[in-house]
């Protein structure tokens, strides 16, 4: 009798796997794991902006030496202008910002510039979702620390007035190159963070050009953002390019990037160790440098004021003070050193 149950709830598990699931059930099935999904990246948003709220509320404890008069530096070059010459940590406070903001101002080449991105070795993921570009990510408070700093603060700096865009790169057999832009501007998020440039300088090639396509024969290219067609800012979730192999490459790159030409000027790339071999085209790169297939070593993104011409002066040191014109790199050395 044993037996013959255990026959028959034999032969009913395998009636019952036998019995295909109606595609209409599988539908269901996949659209409750959908919502699923969706309420737990909804959740993920909300913990990263209550991160991003923690974060504002810290920069309180930034030391005194690095506040300006009254806190009202609006960008790295006015911090420069009132007389600091050191690189390192500041806090400003862009016109329309809702918060202060931390960022690491560059005293180098002319001084003044506000970094948004760096790459050093990999450590930090750049393969970001929507929400994490907007509000930023990674280690801004280590000197060699890789971050974004964020589409929403860059938004807020490049609509204050003319910024100027400098871009410097490294590979790994130690060479370096650098590109200029003039009027580097963001638009909000309700424009997708749309990106508009000016004249390109510099000697690592102009890797953006390609974004407005083929030119005509005579006519200067005026930068991505010119004219009537926009560069606007994509993520894997969230695709505002409407070419169907800028999109292929956004889905397989997985970083955040003002994309032309798929991943020809993608500094928010995968970070690979010199020359790579991948699906596509998505290390750290420059190709008017190194071509598709090398990935940059680092990189720095900063913007700097475009009416900052000259350096702050710089009164001569007291007997037993420091100084300043022996500042470099954010450390100060004594005299004699």
């Amino acid at each position: 009798m044993g037996m013959l149950r255990t026959s028959l709830a034999f032969l009913h598990l395998a009636t019952s796997l036998a019995v295909p699931v109606p595609c209409e059930e599988k539908i269901v099935r996949l659209e409750a794991e959908i919502q699923g999904l969706k309420m737990v990246i909804d959740n993920q948003h909300r913990y990263i902006q209550d991160l991003h709220n923690s974060q504002a509320q810290r920069l309180e404890l930034i030391p005194n030496s690095h506040l300006g008069p009254e806190n009202l530096y609006r960008d790295c070059s006015e911090v420069f202008a009132d007389g600091n010459v050191a690189s390192g940590l500041y806090v400003i406070h862009p016109d329309g910002s809702p918060t202060a903001l931390s960022v690491y101002c560059d005293m180098n080449n002319g001084g003044g510039w506000t970094v948004f991105q760096r790459r050093r070795d990999g450590t930090e993921s750049f393969d970001r979702a929507w929400v994490e570009y907007k509000h930023g990510f990674g280690d801004l408070f280590s000197p060699d620390g890789e971050f974004w700093l964020g589409n929403e603060p860059l938004h807020y700096l490049t609509s204050q007035g003319n910024y100027d865009l400098r871009i410097d790169m490294e590979d790994f057999e130690g060479n370096q190159r650098y590109a200029e832009y003039k009027n580097f501007k963001v638009d909000d998020e309700k424009d997708q963070f749309q990106l508009h440039l000016g004249e390109y300088t510099g000697n690592a090639g102009n890797a953006l050009a390609d974004v407005r396509g083929p030119r005509p024969a005579g006519q200067k290219w005026a930068g991505p953002g010119s004219g009537s067609t926009r560069v606007k800012f994509s993520t894997y979730d969230q695709l505002n390019d409407e070419s169907d192999d800028n999109a292929k490459c956004i889905r397989h790159t997985k970083a955040g990037w003002w994309f032309s030409k798929c991943d020809a000027g993608n500094l928010n790339g995968h970070y690979y160790k010199g020359p790579y071999q991948a699906m596509t085209d998505d290390g750290v790169v420059w190709y008017t440098w190194h071509g598709w297939w090398y990935s940059i070593k680092s990189v720095v993104m900063m913007v700097r004021a475009a009416d900052l011409e000259h350096p702050p002066p710089i009164l001569a040191p007291l007997p037993g003070q420091l100084d300043p014109s022996k500042v470099a790199g954010g450390v100060i050395r004594p005299q004699g050193q």
